[in-house]
């Protein structure tokens, strides 16, 4: 991982608790499903207007362009188990079974009980109660098996693993006493969960390409690059790039 990333409010789980306690409770109150934090840039702890409005934007895009390439390359009729990773109010999740995947196979985990538990709700107004949401601290514990799972391995049992910003925000978070971000940990245990042949897409805007592929593609994970999202471009300087990075590594078979 290249891009040195300060330890920022962000990467903490009291952040998260207290965000989406409020969306919790404004749900409750008057049905609001909340924000599709799909990626943390670290310029949103300046916390002004225009930053919000746009990570809202960029959050509905990247639901979309994930939904179509999961179509595309696992596709509904291959009836693939599904786990999103840091899956907040469970918007992929909810775009996913409406676009044809089955209920039942789709998995949402995130470290905050409050995101778990407005993901459920949310889930009773979307038609999508067969989606599973569960309280895991993705660092520590390995997810729950589905129903579905019970006489298979505990690990290697996930055809597809999505991201949308965990990753950045793990990024954020406090470093050890060697200096090491927590995120360090994070490919490796993404690896150990996949089937072979398993796929993991990831959305980052804190990462380009190049640096998710360094992280990655490592022989710790065994990964191998399959293929990528195409996001809009920017020149600056007489540079070309994007702001958003949509990246899928295979687990060979």
């Amino acid at each position: 991982m290249s891009t040195e990333l300060q330890p920022s409010k962000l990467g903490t789980k009291e952040h998260w608790n207290q965000v989406y306690a409020e969306e919790l409770t404004n749900f409750q109150e008057i049905g609001d499903e909340g924000e599709i934090w799909s990626a943390i840039s670290s310029t949103l702890s300046t916390m002004n207007f225009g930053l919000i409005w746009k990570e809202t934007r960029f959050g509905e895009e990247s639901v979309e362009k994930m939904v179509d390439w999961s179509l595309e390359h696992v596709p509904p009729s291959l009836n693939p188990s599904v786990l999103e990773v840091g899956s907040g109010n469970g918007t992929l999740l909810f775009a996913l079974a409406e676009a044809g995947y089955t209920q039942k196979l789709l998995s949402g985990i995130d470290y905050s009980g409050d995101a778990v538990n407005l993901a459920r709700n949310v889930a009773q107004t979307r038609d999508a109660a067969e989606v599973t949401f569960t309280e895991c601290d993705f660092l520590e514990d390995d997810p729950s098996l589905l129903p579905s799972m019970e006489n298979t391995n505990p690990l290697a049992c996930w055809d597809l693993i999505l991201d949308k910003g965990t990753y950045d925000a793990i990024a954020l978070g406090r470093k050890d006493e060697t200096g090491k971000s927590p995120a360090a940990r994070y490919p490796a245990r993404v690896a150990r969960l996949l089937k072979p042949g398993g796929i993991f897409l990831i959305t980052s805007c804190n990462f380009t390409e190049e640096e998710l592929k360094q992280s990655f593609v490592t022989e710790e994970t065994g990964l191998i690059y399959h293929s990528r999202i195409q996001h809009p471009t920017f020149s600056f300087g007489g540079h070309t790039g994007s702001s958003v990075s949509s990246v899928a590594f295979r687990r060979p078979v």
